[in-house]
């Protein structure tokens, strides 16, 4: 499995051998599919409402993504891709921890709420919990969710090293923390929270990240 489940390659090629539908446009079918699951989660979207959204049938469906669950990793890899990622282009081009941590829980918040698209995260809330014979999906959120925290205390990691933050910084309780932040988000979001009111959140979270980092600095 690819960063974020990524179908594999042979899928596609099986779906570029074999017969579709005339005119069949796989990237637009595979949005229509991606804003399906984002709204009702994996288990809430049904097989006839993919086929209507995607203007295909099932058979075609099946030739063109090979199932429903591969049809979901391929969406949650399109949505997840880190050139779109909010996640992951703050902590790649911001220049400090701090900056890269805010940069990431504003503009996911930004992203949370845009009007053009569901509200909340995919990631967070396609799946917390799942038939058993879902759970193949369950733990590809959960490992998507797991890379991200990982994410993030690698780049705290980064800070101690190049001395932004002090040493005595617990890196996994600030990473965990920051991620509890963002994925309350997501949860607020979706509840109908307001862009303001996430912004209001964030601020509060900066002013905890802040208090942190000035209690573990060292005391003369």
């Amino acid at each position: 499995m690819t960063r974020n489940g990524q179908a594999s390659s042979p899928v596609r090629a099986a779906g570029a051998r074999r017969g579709r539908p005339r005119g069949f446009d796989r990237a637009n079918a595979l949005l229509q599919a991606l804003e399906l699951f984002w709204e009702r989660g994996f288990e809430g979207t049904s097989m006839s409402e993919l086929t209507a959204a995607m203007g295909i049938s099932a058979p075609s469906l099946y030739t063109a993504f090979g199932s429903k669950e591969e049809l979901f990793r391929e969406s949650v890899a399109y949505y997840n891709d880190p050139e779109r990622s909010p996640t992951a282009r703050a902590l790649r081009d911001e220049p400090t921890a701090r900056q890269a941590v805010e940069a990431m829980l504003r503009d996911n918040a930004r992203s949370y709420t845009d009007p053009a698209t569901p509200r909340g995260c995919l990631i967070v809330l396609s799946a917390t919990t799942c038939a058993p014979s879902s759970t193949g999906i369950r733990d590809l959120l959960t490992n998507l969710r797991d890379q991200d925290r990982h994410a993030v205390r690698m780049r705290l990691e980064r800070a101690v090293t190049e001395g932004e933050l002090p040493g005595s910084v617990d890196t996994a309780a600030l990473a965990a923390f920051v991620l509890t932040v963002l994925h309350g988000l997501s949860i607020q979001a979706r509840d109908g929270a307001s862009a303001d009111a996430l912004d209001a959140v964030v601020d509060l979270s900066m002013l905890a990240w802040d208090q942190t980092v000035q209690r573990a600095q060292p005391r003369p």
